[in-house]
């Protein structure tokens, strides 16, 4: 007689919901609902059904929860890890079907399929599933399993029960498990992030300060506002109290411990008998009748053992908070509330979708009837304008094109183009560079690299010169075995000076080579973007995209050589015209160190009066003051063969003529640098980016003409086209039927409900 009260409770708390509704309409409801959540795979705006997420630990009976919610036993439970895909159980009331649960199992690869299968093959499924992942590198898959399943005692909910989080313990041996631990709280958090489900937050405590579980849900909602905190295995927590104050405390925790929105005010308490359903020995429920009856008869037990605990009868607020039969009749009300409030949404985003199907349906046919010859040429000639228009117009600078998404930043280009690095692997620092952390692109990203080539060309100093360098200079002359140390500085100078900005050129070639290339996907999005892009046609546009490569990669071979000709010219000869930039600064330096060194003749560095130094306007010779008396002109004889000995016939390095070689070396070296500087920033403009814009042109031109020269079918893919859109537009027919099927089945509900 029990029993049969129990049975009663539970189909009618099964049942209540529909029938608060209307059966006819309820049912509608739900079922409009899971067609939708079928189909909203495909569709462009965002759909998720409301649904009740179950996170717990992995021992605080998650999976038992949910068969004793369902009515049925479904799944492996028990310790370790039994759950390692999500499970999504699309349950329906069903009074019809009275004996056993009726289950379809959703395929994977097509969600519009499903197929019956007998609850025992699903259990099967579901365990081979857990045993392949088991064996995986990835060990859990956030793929859910999807089961529609109508039964008599089935409330109507969608439910998804998750993999349990796992605390494994510190250390290097645990590191596998802590591997484990993460990639299932990382599942966890992206199944709960969804604002439209609900959340049942699984405790396995008896002292709420502890939060194993809403330690993670409250990274996603904080003030769990969404959330319904259930405490399980209630048989096991009430012997545990001692004090009637302490049960107390447990069924309604202060604020303090747990403070926010929590739905439904305050924590479930449930328990859930422990066996299995099934004909062999282990088994403890021969069917699902036992089982679902030893949840009833559970439930009651609890609300006894609490009672007498607290020794007072527990109030009509309290009863409800016990229980699965109380959990899930609270679930299921804020479920409906929740598809209630959702069907006015539905209804707006079906009208979109229609209309976005609508408008696919269209272009697909235009496009179909424009598969001949005149129309893909006139198509393909309006491309070939339209993307030359896009790389003039990203050269020249545009916003159209997000940043976010096809920007660079300094430190992206360098990964990316390589960086601008000498021998000594000194890379500038981002914040001396302007806009280093924007994200650019086209003309203003060119005109950024160029920029910091600039900067970090123009701040180079001449490498250190070794007494070695200048000693090995002064070789041997084809006539006289004498020392010619402005030879020397000038050998010095060129080597030093090819060595440090051959790397640079190569460099520069490189990373704006790099930046040109980027222009091309860029183009293509602004041309979808637009409306003017020839989809489908992969094997014209490939065509397109080699021939546009292999003219920026050969335009910065072209260029770059003749920039490295230049290099070659200035550290092949000395023009003392371009190399000696600076005669005023090589003076004063001479002047700096001319009356405190002695070793350097009167004759060369002195008074102004006695001495010339060589400059454009006079040669290599000594002027002497012819107003000087013998004497003095006996000293400058002997100082000029001072002179001549340090300079010509003695190859013992003396310090004044290391200082003066090591000036002219430099002298030498920045001049070279002003030049390669100027001569590379101005061919590169002139060689490499001004190709884009008049040579480019005729060269896409030849390609065109090129490609109508050969087969078009093979070229555009016209009869594959012709096949894959016919495909393309039975499917999007059949998509059309299904959102208008759904669209009537919701504004019927919408005008139910508001009826």
């Amino acid at each position: 007689m029990v029993h049969q009260d129990f049975e009663e409770e539970e189909e009618m708390d099964a049942s209540s919901t529909s029938h608060s509704l209307g059966w006819e309409t309820g049912w509608r409801l739900y079922e409009a609902y899971n067609e939708l959540a079928s189909a909203a795979g495909r569709f462009e705006g965002k759909v998720e059904a409301p649904a009740v997420v179950v996170v717990g630990q992995q021992t605080d009976g998650k999976s038992a929860l949910v068969e004793a919610l369902m009515g049925f036993q479904f799944n492996h439970v028990g310790g370790g890890t039994k759950t390692r895909r999500p499970v999504e159980l699309r349950l329906r009331y069903n009074p019809d079907c009275r004996e056993a649960p009726y289950c379809r199992l959703v395929s994977d690869s097509e969600p519009r399929v499903s197929t019956p299968m007998p609850l025992a093959d699903i259990q099967a499924y579901i365990e081979a599933e857990n045993m392949r992942l088991e064996s995986d590198p990835c060990q859990f898959s956030d793929k859910e399993i999807v089961i529609n399943v109508e039964y008599k005692y089935c409330p109507n909910l969608t439910i998804i029960d998750t993999p349990g989080l796992i605390i494994p313990a510190p250390g290097r041996k645990s590191r596998i498990l802590q591997s484990q631990a993460r990639a299932v709280e990382n599942l966890v958090r992206t199944k709960i992030q969804h604002r439209e489900f609900i959340i049942l937050c699984l405790e396995d405590s008896s002292d709420w300060v502890n939060a194993t579980t809403r330690r993670v849900v409250m990274q996603i909602d904080p003030e769990l506002s969404r959330t319904v905190l259930v405490s399980t295995k209630l048989d096991t927590k009430i012997p545990q109290f001692a004090r009637a104050s302490d049960v107390e405390v447990f069924l309604k925790p202060p604020a303090s411990v747990l403070d926010g929105c929590l739905l439904g005010d305050s924590p479930f308490f449930t328990s859930v008998p422990s066996g299995r359903v099934g004909s062999d020995r282990e088994a403890i429920f021969r069917s699902n009748e036992e089982f679902k009856k030893a949840v009833s008869l559970r439930e009651v037990e609890d609300v006894a053992l609490l009672e007498e605990k607290l020794g007072r009868s527990l109030s009509r607020e309290e009863r409800s908070r016990i229980g699965v039969s109380s959990l899930r009749l609270f679930l299921e009300e804020l479920l409906q509330k929740r598809y209630i409030e959702s069907v006015p949404l539905i209804v707006s985003l079906l009208d979109k979708e229609h209309r976005s199907v609508t408008r696919k349906l269209r272009e697909i046919s235009q496009e179909i009837s424009s598969l001949d010859e005149v129309k893909l040429k006139e198509r393909a000639h309006a491309f070939h304008e339209s993307f030359l228009t896009k790389l003039s117009l990203l050269l020249k600078g545009t916003v159209v094109a997000p940043p976010d998404k096809f920007g660079e930043t300094l430190q992206d280009e360098r990964i990316n183009g390589g960086s601008f690095t000498g021998s000594d692997s000194f890379q500038l620092p981002n914040k001396m560079m302007p806009n280093a952390g924007m994200r650019l692109y086209g003309g203003a990203q060119y005109h950024r690299a160029m920029a910091e080539f600039r900067l970090v060309v123009g701040g180079m100093k001449c490498p250190p010169i070794t007494r070695e360098e200048i000693v090995n200079a002064c070789g041997v002359e084809d006539i006289h075995d004498g020392t010619n140390y402005s030879r020397s500085a000038c050998v010095i100078g060129v080597s030093k000076a090819r060595e440090t900005f051959e790397p640079f050129l190569h460099q520069l070639g490189f990373r704006l080579l790099h930046i040109l290339k980027r222009l091309l996907p860029i183009s293509v999005y602004l041309l979808q973007k637009d409306g003017e892009h020839l989809s489908g046609h992969d094997v014209f546009l490939k065509r397109i995209e080699t021939a546009f490569t292999n003219f920026a990669e050969s335009t910065e071979h072209a260029c770059r050589a003749k920039c490295m000709e230049d290099l070659e010219s200035t550290t092949r000869y000395v023009t003392w015209s371009l190399h000696n930039k600076n005669r005023a600064g090589l003076r004063h330096f001479l002047d700096s160190f001319a009356g405190t060194d002695n070793s350097i003749p009167t004759t060369i560095i002195g008074n102004t009066q006695a001495t010339k130094l060589p400059d454009s306007k006079s040669s290599n010779s000594i002027v002497v003051d012819s107003s000087c008396s013998g004497q003095s002109q006996t000293i400058t004889e002997m100082r000029l063969v001072d002179l001549l000995d340090n300079t010509l016939w003695n190859r013992k390095l003396a310090p004044s003529s290391e200082r003066l070689v090591c000036a002219l070396v430099h002298q030498i070296f920045h001049g070279i640098k002003e030049h390669f500087l100027v001569s590379t920033e101005l061919k590169f403009n002139c060689f490499l980016l001004m190709p884009v814009v008049d040579k480019l042109p005729a060269l896409l031109r030849e390609e065109l003409d090129s490609v109508f020269g050969d087969d078009l079918d093979s070229i555009f893919n016209i009869t594959q086209l012709k096949c894959s859109l016919g495909q393309r537009k039975r499917d999007l027919e059949i998509e059309l039927k299904q959102v208008q099927r759904l669209k009537e089945k919701f504004r019927e509900i919408n005008e139910a409900l508001n009826f």
